[in-house]
C-alpha cells in the first residue's frame, strides 16, 4: 500500500479500522443510558424492528439514527459518543490499520473517512487516528446555537460514499478501503480498491474484480 503513494486516500471505519458497528452500537447505547427519552426509545425499537425485517431501508435507518437526536446538545452528545467509544471499542482498533493510517498521513496522504454512522461517534473514533474533523464525512445533521436539529446534511451509505467524497475532494481518490457491500461503490470509485476484513458478499465481489483481500490479524 505505502509503495503505492497515494494522495488522497478514503476509509470506511466500522469493520475496516476497528471490529464493531460504532454507529449501532451507540444507538443501543444511548438509549439504555437514557440520553434520549422513553418516547423516543419505545418509538426507535420499534423502527429498528422494521428495519430488521427489511421494512426500513439502510440509508433511512441511519439518518435516524442520527435524527433522533433532535433538541439535544451537541456538546452533551459528542461527550457520550467518547465515553461509549473508549469503553466499547478503543480495544478493538486493528493496529495494523491504524498504523497505516498513521504511516500515510506522514507520507503527505490526504486521508479521509467515510461512513455511515453518526458523525459523533466517529469523531470520537477518529482521535485515535490522527483524522480532523473536516475529513470526517458521517451521517450527520444540521446544529442550530449548539442543539442538534433534524435536518440531514448527508448519509454515506451505499452510492452516498462517492457522492460524499466527490462533493469534499478535489481530487482523485486513489486508494479506498471498506468491508461490506456499502463500501462497494466507492472501492469501485477509487485507483486502488482494499476490502479489509470484507463481509462474505463483499468477498465475492472484489474476488470478481480484482481487489485486494485483506485480513487483520485474529479475524479471518
Amino acid at each position: 500500500m505505502l509503495r503505492l503513494e497515494p494522495r488522497v486516500a478514503a476509509f470506511d471505519c466500522d469493520g475496516t479500522l476497528w471490529s464493531g458497528d460504532a454507529g449501532e452500537g451507540f444507538f443501543d447505547w444511548e438509549m439504555k443510558q437514557g440520553i434520549v427519552s422513553a418516547d423516543v426509545t419505545r418509538a426507535m425499537r420499534a423502527r429498528y424492528a422494521e428495519y430488521r425485517a427489511w421494512k426500513v431501508s439502510e440509508e433511512q435507518m441511519c439518518g435516524e439514527m442520527v435524527t433522533m437526536n433532535k433538541g439535544m446538545s451537541e456538546t452533551i452528545l459528542l461527550r457520550a459518543a467518547e465515553e461509549f467509544f473508549e469503553q466499547f471499542l478503543a480495544g478493538q482498533i486493528f493496529s495494523v490499520m491504524q498504523d497505516l493510517v498513521r504511516r500515510l498521513q506522514e507520507n503527505g496522504c490526504e486521508v479521509w473517512a467515510v461512513s455511515s454512522s453518526n458523525e459523533w461517534v466517529i469523531r470520537a473514533g477518529m482521535k485515535h487516528f490522527g483524522i480532523s474533523t473536516d475529513r470526517i464525512l458521517c451521517a450527520a445533521v444540521e446544529t442550530e446555537k449548539g442543539t442538534i436539529t433534524d435536518r440531514l446534511i448527508r448519509i454515506p451509505s451505499g452510492p452516498g460514499k462517492p457522492e460524499a467524497l466527490r462533493g469534499a475532494v478535489k481530487r482523485e481518490v486513489d486508494a479506498a478501503f471498506g468491508n461490506s457491500r456499502w463500501d462497494t461503490e466507492m472501492l469501485a470509485m477509487a485507483k486502488h480498491a482494499f476490502a479489509v476484513n470484507p463481509n462474505p458478499d463483499l468477498q465475492v465481489v472484489a474476488r470478481q474484480r480484482g481487489w485486494t483481500v485483506y485480513f487483520p490479524d485474529g479475524v479471518r
